[in-house]
């Protein structure tokens, strides 16, 4: 029996506080531009499905009950005792927490509280430029707050991140652009802007990233599945091979977040580059039944050593539930196969398990 009684959701957003109805739940379950096929649901998804294997016994119902009975068992307990519910019976010890969505979510503090576990920050660098930049009125205070705001932000935050790949694409640049360079782009930027208005300029971008790099902390850089509409293909990590290579040796970590379906690409880094780990949260969430499988073919190109676990929930607690029992299902699923046939010793499989699970994270990021 392979076993993880820790676990370090390595990235996470909050909770939200609402009640749901059943349209606005299963939302959440699958990321699309449209409603779903006529006759179905979102629920008809592996996402969905695993909700219903999972989250139920949590709530005092049998597994695989039909959505409708999930919905109202969910109201009658209340969205709090609903969640603390969920959250604490996911295992998982401590969330680093992504605060750069908009609505009504959870902050690291309430998740923990509400989940009985550690939490920590994780910054969004284009929501704290955007901040920024709604606070300052020339180019020249807009550079020199950004630097120390990024600055700053190292002080209290565990590591930060970055969504270029979906504002822009991960085919940047990989060297730090120029002062003029910098100057100009944030003169055209702030100059055609509106308060509130989002940062998908690549030149700030790749300014950005290296800001982040010179502060010490872990940087995360989205890659793989993202928002709705967006062309995956810009996304795929291997784009980042240049910028990889540019940042080697210079003591920030950097973490590919969710990956697929480019899951070998990332493994494939993650083995090739000292200072790169990959992300294993969205390769399962979205797999669902199919998790073991997808683990097994991250397990065949990445070290052990460079793997970290995450739910990537957003919005619904059920999601940290998801994350926490596919991985674990998938990790003992595929280690005590490896293990049963003679290819690795219980112990070896228990170790690699702890790694995986919470002791690379621990590691990455100055965590307990």
């Amino acid at each position: 029996m392979i076993e993880t009684p820790s676990l370090v959701d390595q990235y996470c957003h909050g909770v939200l506080r609402t009640e749901l109805g059943l349209g606005t739940f299963e939302a959440h379950l699958a990321r699309g531009e449209g409603p779903p096929a006529a006759g179905t649901t979102f629920f008809d998804t592996q996402t969905g499905f695993a909700v219903r294997r999972w989250c139920p016994p949590l709530l005092g119902l049998e597994p695989h009950c039909p959505p409708a009975r999930y919905l109202a068992r969910r109201r009658e307990l209340g969205v709090m005792e609903a969640g603390r519910k969920l959250l604490r019976g996911s295992g998982i010890t401590t969330y680093l927490v992504d605060t750069g969505l908009p609505g009504d979510l959870t902050g690291p503090g309430e998740m923990a509280s509400t989940g009985a576990a550690d939490a920590h920050e994780i910054v969004r660098l284009e929501l704290l430029a955007e901040q920024v930049a709604d606070t300052s009125g020339t180019v020249e205070s807009f550079l020199a707050n950004l630097a120390e705001s990024v600055h700053g932000a190292a002080v209290t935050a565990v590591a930060f991140t970055s969504v270029a790949g979906v504002r822009h694409g991960l085919a940047l640049a990989p060297e730090p652009p120029g002062p003029g360079e910098v100057r100009g782009a944030a003169g055209r930027w702030l100059a055609g802007r509106r308060v509130g208005g989002a940062l998908s300029d690549p030149v700030l971008l790749r300014h950005l990233l290296w800001i982040a790099v010179a502060s010490g902390r872990p940087l995360q850089l989205h890659a793989g599945l993202g928002e709705p509409g967006l062309r995956i293909d810009r996304t795929d990590p291997v784009l980042l091979t240049d910028f990889a290579r540019a940042t080697a040796g210079l003591g920030t970590e950097l973490v590919l977040l969710h990956g697929y379906p480019y899951h070998r690409h990332a493994a494939h880094l993650a083995g090739v580059f000292p200072h790169v780990y990959a992300d294993l949260g969205a390769a399962l969430v979205r797999t669902g039944a199919r998790a073991a499988a997808v683990l097994s073919e991250i397990l065949e190109l990445a070290p052990f050593g460079k793997l970290l676990f995450s739910s990537g929930a957003h919005g619904l607690p059920e999601l940290h539930v998801v994350g926490a029992r596919l991985f674990r299902e998938a990790l003992a699923r595929v280690l005590g196969a490896w293990v049963a046939e003679g290819a690795w010793s219980l112990a070896d499989a228990q170790r690699v398990a702890g790694l995986i699970a919470a002791g690379n994270a621990k590691r990455v990021y100055g965590v307990r």
